[in-house]
């Protein structure tokens, strides 16, 4: 098992999921900067609609440090891009055997059911076109640093705590 390291020099997709509004404008950006069409199915990043929370959630790859995804993959097919720190994936390697989809933590990963690739958010190259058009910062694209790494954790156990909470009501 690798261990886990802080790299300073890397930026990582922050969500607050308290400012999202649902607005889905995320969706339509990434799949229109990635497939070229107005197709949210076919976006990296899907907001999850929490009504008895009152909350929309954009739950999309969190580029994991320790990636159980790229751990998973029996053909190697994910890597971890050298510059961005994005995971992505090797499309020609790739058979789409959804084994990273299972293993992913964080649901974001899918499966593109009409080419039968995986896909997931691969910071667009190092500019994430969602953080650029997202209308309530939501979601930020910001330098690593201790203090944000444990703002993004906390986040997670919020998140966390709130699915325990819907999944498994008290009586």
């Amino acid at each position: 098992m690798r261990e886990e390291r802080l790299d300073i020099s890397k930026k990582i997709l922050l969500i607050d999921a308290e400012k999202c509004t649902g607005c889905r404008i995320c969706e339509i950006i990434c799949s229109l900067h990635h497939e070229e069409e107005c197709n949210p199915a076919k976006s990296r990043i899907h907001i999850i609609k929490w009504d008895e929370a009152g909350i929309d959630v954009p739950m999309l790859c969190q580029q994991c440090e320790i990636p159980l995804c790229e751990d998973a993959c029996p053909l190697k097919a994910i890597y971890k891009d050298v510059e961005t720190g994005a995971l992505l994936i090797e499309d020609d390697v790739c058979n789409g055997c959804k084994i990273c989809i299972s293993v992913c933590p964080f649901g974001g990963i899918s499966l593109d059911t009409n080419e039968r690739k995986i896909v997931k958010c691969d910071l667009c190259g190092g500019d994430p076109k969602c953080v650029d058009f997202c209308p309530t910062e939501a979601l930020r694209y910001v330098p690593v640093s201790r203090a944000i790494i444990l703002k993004k954790r906390e986040s997670a156990v919020r998140i966390g705590e709130l699915m325990t909470k819907l999944v498994f009501p008290k009586t």
